[in-house]
């Protein structure tokens, strides 16, 4: 039976919080997306009178469709060019759902989104329903057919993992504005001392090129290490320009919640930086270059008042 009017609407109003659910999952617009497409094909064939509770029924449909996908996605990642970080998203990003409370915003900040490839697919379902969405277990429990113990039991698990693996430090807007303000000046500073003291000790440094732009597999340990790196990722000379494809315009944004340096290229973003903060300092440096990662945020970038570049390398 063909759709109503009444129910593509339904699902229309429903599609938000279904993509901010399958990225939150998935760690990719573009998957969230294929993802959310098909539970509108299931949807399309789906008895709909029969169905009691629409939104529940979505849910479930595309959760199950999300842990299908994880499960094919880390057999591919076995094969992927160099280390896999999920795909960024800039601030305003309505992908990036709700942002009303400390625990939501933190569900989805890079650093999390990084945290949780480490758990298993199930155990991630529950963190984001539960977490992110404020799903009660009874509901999480039938979404994925198992009892609500046992979804409490996933919950603590992974949000054990999670905060063993950060320190949370909520930032606003204007705060993360000044510490990358700081972070590239003390970068094109070339100074090393200059961007060794805005890190721990036990700084990282890790990026994504996808086999398409140069990453290094290992991560860069250590403040000293970090900063060297550092420096010659923002030193202005023809090597760097052959990689990007120009000059690049460094700007100071936010990205997932978190302090980030967005370089720019003819409009093109070529690169998110994005900065874990603690109250010690700057504890991991996370760049996405893969340009299949970027797209939606060149598109995003277009659209944004972005005012001047802080740096130009």
């Amino acid at each position: 039976m063909p759709l109503t009017v009444d129910d593509v609407d339904r699902f229309e109003s429903a599609r938000p919080r279904l993509e901010a659910i399958a990225y939150r999952l998935l760690g990719s617009a573009h998957e969230a997306q294929d993802a959310v497409q098909e539970t509108f094909l299931r949807w399309q064939a789906a008895d709909i009178g029969a169905i009691e509770v629409p939104e529940a029924w979505l849910t479930k449909v595309l959760t199950n469709l999300c842990l299908n996908q994880l499960a094919s996605a880390r057999a591919r990642r076995e094969t992927y060019v160099g280390r896999w970080l999920p795909e960024p998203l800039l601030a305003g990003d309505p992908m990036l759902g709700p942002a009303d409370t400390a625990e939501q915003r933190e569900s989805v900040s890079y650093a999390v989104l990084t945290l949780m490839e480490r758990l298993p697919p199930a155990e991630r379902a529950v963190y984001v329903l539960r977490q992110a969405f404020d799903y009660p277990h009874r509901e999480i429990a039938e979404i994925l057919d198992i009892t609500e113990a046992a979804s409490q039991q996933m919950f603590h698990r992974a949000k054990k993992h999670v905060a063993s693996g950060r320190a949370r430090n909520d930032i606003d807007g204007a705060a993360a504005r000044r510490i990358v303000e700081e972070f590239l000046s003390a970068a094109a500073s070339g100074r090393t001392e200059e961007l060794v003291r805005l890190l721990t000790g036990d700084a990282v440094s890790m990026g994504d090129g996808g086999g398409k732009v140069p990453a290094r597999t290992k991560a860069f340990e250590g403040a000293a290490s970090v900063a060297k790196f550092l420096l010659a990722l923002f030193r202005s000379d023809e090597a760097t320009r052959a990689v990007v494809g120009g000059t690049s315009d460094v700007y100071a944004w936010v990205a997932n919640g978190e302090p980030a340096a967005v370089a720019v290229v003819d409009g093109r973003v070529v690169g998110i930086l994005c900065l874990e903060v603690t109250a010690d300092g700057i504890t991991a440096c996370r760049t996405q270059a893969n340009p299949d990662k970027l797209e939606r945020a060149t598109a995003q970038w277009a659209a944004a008042d972005h005012g001047e570049p802080l740096l130009r390398v």
